[in-house]
């Protein structure tokens, strides 16, 4: 196998198990995980005619297993959940990049968490990956019929939750230039007129740095949040960079050393920002790079 082979068969396999974990550090242990079962396999001469589909196979079993383990983690979490971040699109093709973009998206995978495991399976390796449905039964460990039912009681429950009217590239950055312009200003009318009247502000310590303790919903409630909370940040000398997270438009925010604080993620539809998430959990933010001392930025706070 070719490094070049190797890289496309990895980002496809990273691609179901981060859609399916809704982490970074798991969907790496499980790819992992799926090319050493393949390279046993084919050590053991049983022939592979699609080393692609086996390893999807492979990473969408041991996904779903995992997935099943963590549901009582995931019931206990302090606070509200939001996956680990990407800060790159784990698909360098342009043209995938944008079709697959809306499916790793802050948004999509917090409405996904609402899915059994069962149904997050299927759902994502129908309508996501297009796999057949002899094949997610297989993998789910279902009858083919069953299969189709929970991939459509998935495929229900995701449109009533999350109704989508597209925006184009261009238009999200229009939109994330002009956000992050007017939070930092502290232009509160500016920053209202981008937001969506039922806009959500999500935020995730895990319990082990300052957020949210809940969603904040409206139009007023979250910019008025979200001028306090940038402004704050730009007073003690935290910076910013543009990123793409997600998919989606975003910001990585840093203290005076250049180390990583947090990052902020925009779901943009419709024409305006429909949702912001900000994940602060360390342990969401380990794989981006050095973290700063949250409780020594307090001190200084304070």
């Amino acid at each position: 196998m070719t490094e070049e082979q190797y890289d496309a068969l990895r980002r496809a396999a990273f691609g179901i198990a981060y859609r399916m974990l809704g982490s970074v550090s798991e969907a790496e242990d499980v790819v992992q995980e799926g090319f050493l079962r393949l390279h046993r396999a084919r050590e053991g001469g049983e022939r592979i005619q699609s080393p692609r589909a086996y390893l999807s196979t492979v990473v969408s079993r041991l996904s779903l297993d995992q997935l099943r383990s963590a549901r009582v983690r995931r019931e206990a979490y302090v606070g509200e959940w939001l996956p680990e971040p990407l800060v790159a699109s784990i698909d360098e093709d342009p043209v995938r990049k944008a079709e697959m973009a809306d499916s790793l998206s802050v948004a999509f995978l917090v409405v996904l968490e609402s899915l059994s495991p069962e149904q997050r399976a299927a759902f994502l390796l129908r309508d996501v990956f297009d796999e057949p449905y002899d094949q997610i039964a297989e993998i789910v460990g279902t009858s083919e019929q069953n299969a189709r039912q929970l991939a459509a009681r998935a495929r229900r429950h995701v449109r009533e939750r999350r109704p989508r009217f597209e925006a184009s590239r261009e238009q999200q950055a229009e939109l994330a230039t002009r956000f992050f312009a007017a939070a930092e200003e502290g232009d509160l009318q500016g920053l209202e007129e981008l937001l969506a009247h039922d806009v959500v502000l999500r935020g995730d310590g895990g319990g082990k740095a300052p957020a949210l303790a809940h969603a904040v919903h409206g139009r007023t409630r979250v910019a008025r949040t979200l001028k306090a909370n940038l402004r704050a940040r730009t007073r003690f000398g935290i910076t910013s960079r543009r990123e793409e997270v997600n998919g989606q438009p975003g910001a990585l925010f840093f203290d005076r050393e250049g180390r990583l604080i947090s990052v902020m993620s925009l779901d943009v539809a419709e024409g305006q920002i429909q949702g912001v998430s900000s994940i602060v959990n360390p342990d969401k933010l380990r794989h981006l790079g050095p973290l700063a001392d949250l409780e020594a930025l307090l001190r200084e706070r304070s």
